[in-house]
């Protein structure tokens, strides 16, 4: 008897550490990337984070800020700009389908810099600001103040520069703000651009960098993705989860995949409803005035 009551008791624990480890797994996404934040756009609340306050090398992500110090400027986006020397990747030694001289519109460059994320196009993008590239690295830097970013640093336009540091949480804020601009909305949730440049007879296509774009099987209403070695794969979206609009902010992924992979366990994580609403924090999405 003694036997029975001591296996009934030995598979009852079993059984219990099982359910405990599966109920465990479920409100754990397990995300691979080393910084990560979840945020429901409309409430502010954090969902998810992991090292969410750490600072990073953010690589292209950077590009939303350059779109909006763009957009920020009302310049002309029909102006022709040239493609010069200076845009030349002498950092990363990065290449790029706009040859030095190649002329196209502020709008194309725009297209190309969010969408294929090239760095040529967004170091012109900066280079043609009113008094320069300095003034612009400038601007990017009081919209990170007015944004609340007050971990974030800019160096450059393109990315390439590693000082370009920011944390996920203020990441977040900045995609809030990019949202904001209808015409990233739409460039970044574009597939593929085909642009007609210089004296070709045929318009070159650059696809997007994010995969989930491309596939369009996502609600994705903004997306970015960025890479250096220093920063690691980052990628930051706006999508639809469970009719909420949620912004997704990963950091330094290492492994081709891993920034779509943590996507898609959150996705899925969420579709469960295994996070626990009252257990998350708020984040302020207020727009600060520069002092």
């Amino acid at each position: 008897m003694n036997k029975i009551i001591n296996y009934v008791l030995i598979l009852f624990l079993a059984l219990s550490f099982s359910q405990l480890h599966a109920q465990e797994k479920n409100t754990n996404p397990n995300i691979r990337s080393l910084r990560a934040i979840v945020v429901n756009q409309k409430t502010g609340e954090v969902i998810y984070e992991k090292n969410s306050e750490a600072k990073a090398s953010i690589a292209s992500l950077t590009k939303l800020m350059t779109a909006m110090v763009v957009l920020d400027s009302h310049l002309d986006l029909s102006e022709e700009i040239k493609i010069s020397n200076q845009d030349l990747d002498r950092m990363k030694g990065t290449g790029s389908r706009l040859p030095v001289g190649t002329t196209t519109s502020r709008l194309e460059l725009l297209k190309i810099a969010l969408v294929a994320s090239d760095n040529r196009a967004a170091s012109a993008l900066g280079r043609t600001y009113p008094s320069g590239k300095k003034a612009f690295i400038e601007a990017m830097n009081v919209k990170a103040i007015q944004l609340g970013m007050e971990s974030s640093k800019f160096r450059d336009p393109t990315g390439l520069d590693k000082r370009n540091v920011s944390t996920a949480k203020d990441l977040v804020k900045m995609v809030q703000a990019a949202y904001e601009y209808p015409l990233i909305r739409e460039i970044t949730t574009t597939p593929a651009e085909s642009i007609l440049l210089g004296r070709r007879n045929a318009p070159l296509d650059f696809m997007n960098t994010n995969a989930l774009v491309r596939k369009g099987v996502w609600d994705i209403g903004l997306s970015k993705t960025g890479y250096i070695q220093e920063a690691g794969r980052c990628l930051v979206m706006q999508t639809t989860i469970n009719q909420e609009p949620i912004i997704m902010v990963f950091l330094k992924s290492h492994g081709k995949f891993t920034r779509i992979g943590d996507a898609n366990r959150i996705k899925k994580w969420m579709e469960k409803s295994s996070y626990k609403k009252d257990q998350v924090t708020q984040l302020d999405f207020k727009v600060k005035q520069p002092s």
